[in-house]
């Protein structure tokens, strides 16, 4: 029998790297820590670069059934509520890239993801099962679980995230990035909104050391808001930011929320008073990807957060990570279309992190520098709003990132 590939990781990643290599007829094992299938967190944005991957994968009719398409996105300032400027999607951006913006519950596209990766007999998906460590040999991969169960591969995906064992072991020990930052993350039901806050758009709200972010999910039946903010956690959460950096869970409460808004505008406070429950991140990440060799030694490719961790000021990580998996289901379809009856896995690999480290690595630097540019205080924050009140959509918008991604199939220019 050939050896299947073997993944690390059952997040949006993971499931997504599955997918595409079994469309290509590869067998997958995947192995995921959790002792069941699911998501953290609320919402995210998927950006017509992303959702012409889903349509490309079959996967349209399913993210129609449970995504939103927003009308626009709108910046706002935090503190008198004037709109700062705007970037006309629904069918602007679809005619300008030929795919809409999508917004989404997390769950929903993971469990998107899921479904589609149930349709192919060839993955084996086990759960309650965590990477030790690996090793590669000329043939392939053998990979020993904390069990001590020892699994064989021809190659190893790993999508295991931020705290990604198998890149400690590509890459050596490398501490994360405490950003200093903190995401409160909420729901709240659309129809218990205010009329005025209920608009099928994106709206994001700009203060000096924060910004909040809001729009529809789940067919626009509820929205997804998140504050970052600047500083330390509040008196019930035990110290200073990033001093439990892999706590996921913990509650956050709305009073601290509110003391560290300040003077916020109605609006701004009417969305945060409207949210039932927060949950806090504090945000980590780490920098840049310096070059292909951290994306992809031999045998073993890292994808997703476990290669290129993002800040979500450029509403991308998911994004990036279904880029990521539909690059290596592409290449090995130019393998077969090559008559080769074995994947030549370190090959695939290397022509992967070619085509994907400098992308991420640019995806990353966008992001922390929209965060520095979203908190701006001051001269920087008065030069922000002229900018895009003169702009307008030509800041707002990423041509080099919606058109993506690039084809390796593609002629080189």
């Amino acid at each position: 029998m050939t050896e299947p590939v073997l993944v690390a990781g059952g997040g949006i990643g993971g499931l997504a790297a599955a997918h595409a290599l079994a469309r290509q007829g590869i067998e997958v094992t995947l192995v995921e820590q959790a002792q069941a299938f699911g998501e953290v967190g609320a919402g995210l944005q998927l950006g017509p670069n992303a959702v012409r991957v889903l349509e490309d994968w079959g996967l349209s009719p399913a993210l129609l059934a449970c995504a939103a398409f927003p009308e626009e996105v709108r910046a706002r300032d935090a503190h008198n509520a004037r709109q700062l400027g705007r970037l006309r999607l629904g069918p602007v951006i679809r005619a300008r890239y030929g795919m809409p913006y999508a917004t989404l519950h997390r769950v929903d596209l993971h469990s998107l993801l899921l479904d589609a990766v149930r349709t192919h007999p060839g993955v084996r998906l086990r759960l309650g099962e965590r990477v030790a460590a690996y090793e590669e040999h000329a043939g392939g991969i053998r990979l020993t679980l904390e069990s001590e169960e020892v699994l064989h591969g021809q190659a190893l995906l790993g999508c295991d995230g931020l705290w990604s064992r198998v890149r400690h072991q590509m890459l050596g020990a490398e501490p994360v990035r405490a950003s200093g930052h903190l995401a409160y993350r909420g729901l709240v039901p659309a129809d218990e909104l205010p009329p005025a806050l209920a608009h099928p758009v994106v709206t994001v709200w700009l203060g000096p050391r924060l910004h909040v972010v809001h729009y529809p999910v789940r067919s626009g039946e509820f929205f997804n808001v998140v504050a970052v903010v600047e500083g330390v956690l509040g008196h019930g959460h035990g110290g200073e930011v990033g001093s439990d950096p892999q706590s996921w869970t913990h509650q956050a409460h709305a009073h601290d929320l509110r003391r560290v808004l300040g003077p916020a505008c109605d609006d701004l406070i009417g969305m945060i008073e409207a949210v039932p429950e927060w949950k806090l991140w504090p945000l980590n990440d780490r920098s840049p990807v310096a070059g292909p060799h951290e994306h992809a030694q031999g045998r073993v490719a890292l994808l997703g957060d476990a290669a290129h961790p993002l800040r979500p000021y450029l509403a991308q990580g998911a994004a990036m990570a279904i880029e990521d998996a539909w690059t290596i289901g592409r290449l090995v379809a130019m393998e077969h279309r090559a008559g080769r009856q074995a994947i030549g896995w370190p090959g695939v690999f290397e022509a992967f992190a070619r085509t994907r480290w400098a992308r991420n690595a640019q995806v990353q630097q966008r992001s922390a520098r929209n965060g520095i540019i979203f908190h701006a205080d001051g001269l920087v924050r008065l030069g922000r709003n002229l900018s895009i009140a003169l702009l307008g959509e030509r800041l707002m918008d990423n041509p080099w990132l919606y058109s993506g991604p690039p084809d390796p199939a593609a002629p080189s220019p």
